[in-house]
């Protein structure tokens, strides 16, 4: 029995390793080619954690088979500080102006009664920080929506400018992505991402004499169907499903979808930041990870504030699915980033996260 539990404890640390492994190509190939590796970067925290306990139980029976997990953590160890960042920076904020980012989930509209007064309450939060720049993605609009924007600007206080772009989605409902900037705005463009809800838009702004592009993204979700969503909640809290398969091929496709897509509005925003003649911050909701080859594409050149002056784990996202990072705020060497921070608080399936930058020399 013993040496029969071995073998299967042995096999099943191979397969994860292999798979750790896996999730590693999905930064470098593009999902279009083939996909495949990035249903594992997905995964990735959480293959990595199964990997970490194989070791430990390889070292408390000291075994050489520790090695197996250890040499695959070892060869993706610039992956780990995109999710955790165990030094405390100095955190000094003199002189620097704050980007914030936020997904407010349409303000939990579609989420029933008990969250009616979570746009009040986002929108306080919002008024309370006072963040120089505002880029909010997934806004809900009912009823007239120039109405309706003065009302968010109203509520966040005096003094900011803005760009909207919005889409009608039904009779009196609309939703979309906004910047908003107690900077001057002197430009605002939109991208178009083909055949897509998700949207992008880029302002331009003056600060302290500088102009400077902000680009305000929500690039593809998976846009699971609710049935895809249901499982997903059972994989996590025990599966009680007869066509568990079938399930798991409706996800892949789904899965699929978003990745390609993702990859492809990526490569678009990627080139006009490329063309930018001004110093650019890119932030917003890019619905996938630090280990995918969308990220990797749109931070080519560029530095990410939470590993410049983050701290601690980096998970912006916390909702029906796994938790992880997807939302980010990316700068060029025009800027430093002097502290970065992530609100845990739980007014939509995203936390606020903050960046504070100072214009270098």
């Amino acid at each position: 029995m013993k040496k029969a539990f071995y073998k299967i404890l042995l096999g099943i640390n191979v397969l994860f390793a292999f798979s750790l492994a896996l999730s590693y190509l999905s930064v470098h190939i593009n999902p279009d080619i083939i996909a495949f590796p990035a249903l594992f970067g997905l995964a990735y925290p959480y293959l990595l954690l199964i990997n970490i306990l194989f070791c430990l139980i390889w070292v408390i029976n000291l075994k050489w088979e520790v090695l197996i997990s250890l040499l695959v953590i070892l060869a993706g160890y610039t992956h780990f500080s995109n999710y955790l960042k165990v030094q405390k920076p100095e955190g000094d904020k003199t002189g620097t102006f704050q980007v914030q980012s936020y997904n407010v989930r349409l303000f939990n509209y579609y989420e029933g009664p008990g969250n009616s007064n979570s746009e009040k309450k986002i929108l306080e939060l919002l008024r309370n920080q006072r963040a120089d720049v505002i880029c909010l993605q997934e806004i809900f609009l009912s009823g007239d929506p120039l109405l309706k924007q003065q009302e968010i600007k109203a509520a966040l206080g005096k003094g900011y400018n803005s760009h909207f772009k919005i889409i009608r989605t039904g009779r009196n409902r609309s939703y979309g992505i906004v910047t908003l900037s107690r900077y001057p705005i002197v430009s605002r463009n939109d991208i178009v991402h083909e055949k897509s809800s998700s949207l992008s838009i880029y302002t331009d702004i003056i600060a302290d004499g500088d102009t400077i592009r902000i680009f305000n993204n929500h690039l593809q979700s998976f846009r699971l169907h609710r049935r895809e969503r249901t499982f997903i909640t059972e994989l996590f809290g025990g599966i009680d499903e007869r066509d568990t398969f079938n399930e798991i091929v409706n996800l892949s496709s789904s899965l699929r979808a978003g990745f390609i897509k993702r990859s492809s509005q990526a490569q678009a925003l990627r080139e006009i930041i490329g063309k930018s003649p001004y110093p650019v911050i890119v932030a917003g909701d890019f619905n996938d990870t630090p280990v995918s080859y969308s990220y990797r594409k749109i931070r080519k050149g560029l530095n990410d504030a939470f590993l410049s002056a983050g701290y601690g784990a980096g998970f912006t996202y916390k909702g029906n699915y796994p938790p992880n990072r997807i939302d980010y705020i990316l700068f060029d060497n025009f800027f430093e980033c002097r502290h970065f921070n992530i609100e845990k608080v739980k007014y939509s399936d995203h936390y606020p996260i903050t960046a504070f930058f100072r214009k270098k020399n």
